[in-house]
C-alpha cells in the first residue's frame, strides 16, 4: 500500500510535494523522482533521522506500529495520517490530541479504503439529515481472476493484520453502547447483495477502527448504532474461518515441553524448536509457510472487484431516510492497481488536499469524518477510476467528476 501511496503522490502532486519513501528495506521501486532513506521504525534514533524536516509523514505500516510512527511525527513537527488502527489502537492513539495541538501539527487517523472511504461517505450520506441513528459500513470484494495456480490464500492485504480482524472480538456500538462481539459471530453474519460483479455474499462483523470514531463524531446527532462488517469469496472465508477455528491465527507462542523428543529419546531441533511444534506461535508458523508459496500466476487480465458501502438511517422533515453510498473498485481503477488503489489513494489525496488548503488546518488528532470535506475527496476518488454512487429511498444519484 506505501508504494501505491508514493506513486500516487509522485503522479499526482505535480511537484507540490519531494516524496521520500522512509523504509528498512530503503525499495522506490523505480518510482520516478521518489527518494528512499533508511528507517527503523522500531528504532527512536532511526526515526528521528529519516523525519527530520519532514512536512508530513504516512505510516504505511502494521498498525501496531502507528504509536511509534505518530510519536515520530510529533517530535519532528510534522503532520500524520495512517491506515487504521484496528479499534484499540486507534482509540490509544485519539488520546495524544492535547500534544499535537500544542505543536501545531494535524493527526488524520485511518484514511485509507476501511477506515477511510467509508468514514468520508457517511458524512456525505448524512449531509441533509436532521438526525443520524445508524451507519452501517460494509466491504465485499470478489476476485474472478484465472490463475494457472490458484493461491490457497489469496491475501490482498497485511496476512498480520487481516488474522487479527478475524481472530479478535469485533466491536460494535449498540443502543448507544461499545460492546464486543465474538469473533466470526455466526449471529452477526448477515447476506448483503452489492452490485455485479461482486453480488450476493455473507459479510462478518470484524475488528475495525470505524466503530472507534463514528459514534463519536456522530454523537450530537443521535447516534445509537454503528458496526462493520465484510466479506470475500466464499472459499477464501471458508479456509480462513477454518484457519481461526483451529487456533492457527493465534499470535502467542504455544507452551513448550520436551514432548515427543523426550518421549521417544530425541533431542529437540536445534534452536529450540519442538518436534511436536510446541513452543513456537501458530501464526508465526503460518506467515512462514504462506511466504514460501509461490506467488500466483494468472491467465489474462486481474479481475479483482471491491465494493465500500455505507448505509446511514436518520431523519428529515420527520420521515426516516436511508442513504446508501456504493464506491465501486475494478481491475482499472488507477490506471490498472486495481482494488488496492481504494485504500493506496486516500492518504495521498488527504496530503494533497491539506497541501492544498481544501482541508482546513486544524492541529490535533482526527478522524477522517470529521475533517476531510466529502466533495473535493469523492472528486479525487473519481478521478482515479473510482466510482461513487448514491441512493436515497430507492431515488439513485451519481456523482460525475467535475
Amino acid at each position: 500500500m506505501g508504494r501505491i501511496t508514493a506513486r500516487d503522490l509522485a503522479r499526482t502532486s505535480r511537484g507540490r510535494a519531494e516524496v521520500v519513501i522512509a523504509d528498512r528495506d530503503r525499495r522506490a521501486d523505480g518510482i520516478p523522482g521518489v527518494r528512499t532513506v533508511p528507517c527503523d521504525v522500531t528504532d527512536g534514533a532511526s526515526l528521528r533521522r529519516a523525519l527530520t524536516g519532514a512536512w508530513a509523514t504516512i505510516a504505511s505500516l502494521p498498525y501496531r506500529f502507528n504509536l511509534r510512527a505518530m510519536e515520530g511525527a510529533l517530535e519532528a513537527g510534522a503532520h500524520y495520517l495512517d491506515l487504521g488502527g484496528l479499534f484499540h489502537m486507534t482509540r490509544r492513539q485519539l488520546a495524544l490530541a492535547p500534544a499535537f495541538e500544542r505543536r501545531g501539527c494535524m493527526a488524520i487517523l485511518g484514511i485509507g479504503s476501511a477506515p477511510g472511504i467509508l468514514n468520508v461517505l457517511a458524512v456525505r450520506a448524512a449531509r441533509d439529515l436532521e438526525t443520524v441513528t445508524e451507519v452501517h459500513c460494509l466491504v465485499g470484494a470478489v476476485d474472478r481472476t484465472r490463475y494457472r495456480a490458484v493461491p490457497p490464500l489469496g491475501f490482498g492485504y497485511s496476512v498480520d493484520t487481516l488474522l487479527d480482524e478475524f481472530a479478535m472480538p469485533s466491536a460494535v456500538f449498540r443502543d448507544g453502547r461499545f460492546a464486543m462481539v465474538p469473533a466470526l459471530d455466526p449471529r452477526e453474519r448477515i447476506a448483503v447483495r452489492f452490485p455485479a460483479p461482486v453480488g450476493r455474499i455473507h459479510v462478518d462483523t470484524t475488528l475495525h477502527s470505524e466503530v472507534a470514531t463514528l459514534p463519536l463524531s456522530f454523537g450530537d446527532r443521535g447516534i445509537r448504532e454503528v458496526t462493520f462488517r465484510q466479506g470475500f469469496d466464499p472459499t477464501f472465508i471458508e479456509r480462513l474461518t477454518f484457519l481461526v477455528e483451529l487456533g492457527l491465527a493465534e499470535p502467542r507462542a504455544l507452551p513448550s515441553s520436551g514432548g515427543a523428543a523426550a518421549r521417544h529419546g530425541r533431542r529437540p531441533p536445534a534452536g529450540g524448536a519442538q518436534a511436536d511444534g510446541t513452543g513456537q506461535a501458530p501464526r508465526g508458523v503460518l506467515i512462514a509457510l504462506l511466504d514460501r508459496l509461490p506467488k500466483p500466476v494468472s491467465l489474462g487480465k486481474p479481475a479483482r472487484f471491491e465494493v465500500l458501502r455505507t448505509v446511514v438511517r436518520g431523519r428529515r422533515g420527520g420521515r426516516v431516510v436511508t442513504v446508501t453510498t456504493d464506491c465501486l473498485v475494478g481491475p482499472r481503477a488507477g490506471g490498472g492497481v486495481g482494488p488496492d488503489i481504494d485504500t493506496g489513494a486516500p492518504p495521498s489525496i488527504a496530503v494533497q488536499l491539506l497541501i492544498g488548503g481544501e482541508i482546513p488546518l486544524r492541529p490535533g488528532v482526527w478522524a477522517p469524518e470529521q475533517v476531510i470535506p466529502p466533495e473535493p475527496f469523492v472528486r479525487e476518488l473519481e478521478r482515479r477510476g473510482m466510482r461513487v454512487v448514491e441512493r436515497i429511498a430507492g431515488r439513485s444519484t451519481w456523482t460525475r467528476p467535475t
